[in-house]
């Protein structure tokens, strides 16, 4: 096993876009995508790294559909939620059938079926190499998963939040739309903003920056793509500095 000293990250949020789950599909949930990346976040922790993922609710429900149909926005946006705590669990499904302890904690109370958010046992959990899986965004509507995912790094001191997606980095514009799109390899968080560039919404970049915990934004569907950022390695973009 690798150890922490080779680490660029030691511990790390892991933000998965809820499309990501859907594979090849149009709609849904994947379980053979889903088991592709458990194998990557338990490549992880065998490299010495403690992680906690946040995963989006695309694939089922965005709260932007229900408002655009008309519905109330707090009501849609719930109904959002609930879609992230249904890609939580079977991610933990998919992370413990390969043996990793994992759990799922929820910023909507459901003592059923996984834990309320508690910071402290969150972090005692990731100190034992448990996989802490963060459902239900903040608790609240009308801030995204994005913005859920911010607020998660900086209560569990993270290093870095990393946000795996379909590209290998932020571009100047749509790579799949523009052959003409160049990649950048770092960017200042206000440089994020000031030019507009689509990689999260303005209020969970404000709250990294204030918290100086860098973004790296890669490509998820790479095999080993997680383990090269996680030791300063492969092509991805990274957003701010770290602290010092």
């Amino acid at each position: 096993m690798t150890g922490q000293g080779d680490l660029k990250y030691k511990r790390v949020l892991l933000k998965i876009s809820g499309e990501a789950l859907m594979g090849d599909q149009g709609y849904g949930i994947d379980v053979p995508a889903v088991t592709k990346y458990a194998e990557e976040v338990k490549s992880a922790i065998e490299l010495g790294c403690q992680i906690c993922l946040v995963i989006g609710g695309g694939n089922i429900w965005r709260g932007k559909w229900g408002v655009d149909a008309g519905m109330e926005r707090a009501q849609a946006d719930h109904m959002g939620m609930l879609a992230t705590v249904m890609n939580a669990l079977v991610m933990q499904n998919a992370l413990e059938n390969i043996g990793v302890p994992t759990r799922v904690q929820s910023g909507i109370p459901m003592m059923s079926i996984c834990e309320p958010f508690i910071r402290r046992r969150a972090i005692r959990h990731m100190e034992k190499n448990r996989v802490v899986i963060f459902a239900a965004g903040t608790g609240n509507p009308f801030f995204t998963t994005d913005t859920g995912a911010a607020l998660r790094a900086a209560e569990m001191n993270c290093d870095a939040m990393l946000k795996g997606t379909q590209v290998d980095g932020v571009y100047t514009a749509d790579p799949k739309a523009d052959p003409d799109a160049t990649r950048f390899d770092t960017l200042d968080y206000m440089e994020v903003l000031s030019k507009e560039l689509k990689v999260m919404d303005a209020t969970a970049i404000s709250l990294l920056k204030e918290n100086k915990i860098p973004i790296v934004v890669f490509r998820i569907r790479e095999k080993g793509a997680l383990n090269k950022v996680l030791q300063g390695q492969g092509v991805s973009t990274t957003i701010g500095k770290m602290k010092s």
